[in-house]
């Protein structure tokens, strides 16, 4: 019988890996929507069809024509996750198995946010594409209550057109669990409820649902998204790996006194549980959905090397629209405007070409303003400076 002071590093028992992965499953919203692959490596290329083979009228003797069918091959990226968690150094005198046993909840739960908060939203994302990422794209968009306060379902219905008219068709949604209660009230011409709460399943528009309660939905970008969730991808590597730390400091880990867990001061130790997993939306177009009257837009910010020493060049997409204009500013953890929000004090103007001033460590954050500084779109990242 193995005990955690004897395996300080190497990979999670079967039985209680298998369990977190199902917890993942079950918590996750993007995962219960999407299609979700194996992955053995850290890269799988995905064949999907783009243009199918025609069909022609034949007449009798004529040669048949043939066709092909067109076809891309995206290739999923798989990263590492990782959770910290905590726990007494009494742990290490226990099995293995007895300490993932306890710990597999809180694990599974911080995978499954994780995942939900990164692949709708792209937050603390390292995936190059997220669904709400596409809608902007796209303008796939709907304010609520663009139809009148109460009719949410048309709104949805014209979200969903929108996707209609890229030649996709929406086959189910995840929205915010606090949207339940506008849609329990929705009634169709004969008054028949048009939200289904039911044993077997959760339907709107006959469509399944998912309702995201795992802290991981930002009310600020969305009410609800729609999607062909066939163009949504998730490849998952099976095992679960730790690591036991014994000196580290949790910086986001307050203890007691506010500050953060030094696990040596205090003796503890904590368990850094990994997984590996890839994100992808296949087609932009494929994805609709109805947002917070106001919403902040989001803005795509790159960073390159500028040709300078301490300097950095900014791309931004998609273009800002007339009359609008940039501004920015730098800092280690800038935070971002809310729509709406004066940003002058702590900002300066940018004409979209300039480089501009950092450091490395530091991060930009780009806001489209209208012509009175007020902030419509915005999107960051991590600085790449020049060095000498």
């Amino acid at each position: 019988m193995a005990y955690l002071k004897d395996e300080l590093q190497g990979f999670v028992p079967v039985e209680q890996a298998t369990e977190i992965m199902k917890d993942v499953a079950r918590g996750s919203s993007l995962l219960r929507l999407s299609k979700v692959t194996e992955m053995t490596s850290d890269t799988k290329k995905i064949p999907v069809m783009v243009e199918g083979p025609g069909a022609y009228w034949v007449g009798e003797g004529e040669r048949i024509k043939t066709s092909k069918a067109g076809w891309i091959y995206p290739e999923l990226k798989a990263k590492k996750l990782a959770v910290i968690v905590p726990t007494t150094k009494e742990k290490l005198n226990d099995t293995t198995i007895a300490v993932f046993e306890e710990l597999k909840e809180p694990i599974g739960e911080a995978f499954y946010q994780a995942i939900d908060a990164a692949g709708f939203f792209g937050t603390n994302s390292p995936f190059a594409s997220n669904i709400m990422k596409s809608v902007e794209k796209c303008g796939h968009k709907i304010e609520i209550d663009t139809n009148g306060t109460g009719k949410l379902d048309l709104d949805v219905s014209d979200a969903m057109a929108t996707v209609e008219d890229a030649g996709y068709d929406v086959n189910g949604f995840a929205a915010k669990i606090g949207i339940k209660n506008s849609l329990r009230k929705l009634r169709d011409a004969n008054g028949n409820q048009l939200f289904v709460d039911g044993v077997n399943g959760k339907e709107f528009y006959s469509l399944p649902i998912e309702f995201s309660r795992n802290g991981a939905w930002d009310k600020t970008k969305a009410e609800l998204i729609g999607a062909d969730w066939d163009k949504s991808l998730v490849g998952i590597r099976a095992e679960l790996e730790y690591e036991i730390l014994k000196e580290a400091t949790l910086q986001d880990t307050l203890w007691t006194d506010g500050k953060p867990l030094s696990l040596a001061e205090q003796d503890m130790i904590a368990i850094k549980a990994t997984m590996r997993l890839a994100y992808l939306v296949i087609k932009d177009e494929a994805f609709c959905a109805v947002v917070p009257k106001g919403s902040l837009g989001e803005l795509t910010v790159e960073s390159a090397e500028g040709t300078v020493t301490g300097k950095t060049s900014i791309t931004v997409k998609p273009a800002k629209a007339e009359g609008n204009s940039y501004k920015y500013k730098v800092a280690t953890n800038p935070t971002m405007p809310k729509y709406g929000d004066a940003c002058t004090s702590g900002y300066t103007n940018w004409n979209g070409t300039d480089e501009i001033s950092g450091t490395a460590g530091q991060k930009i954050v780009v806001v489209e303003v209208d012509s009175e500084n007020k902030a419509k779109k915005a999107g960051i990242t991590a600085l790449t400076v020049k060095s000498e």
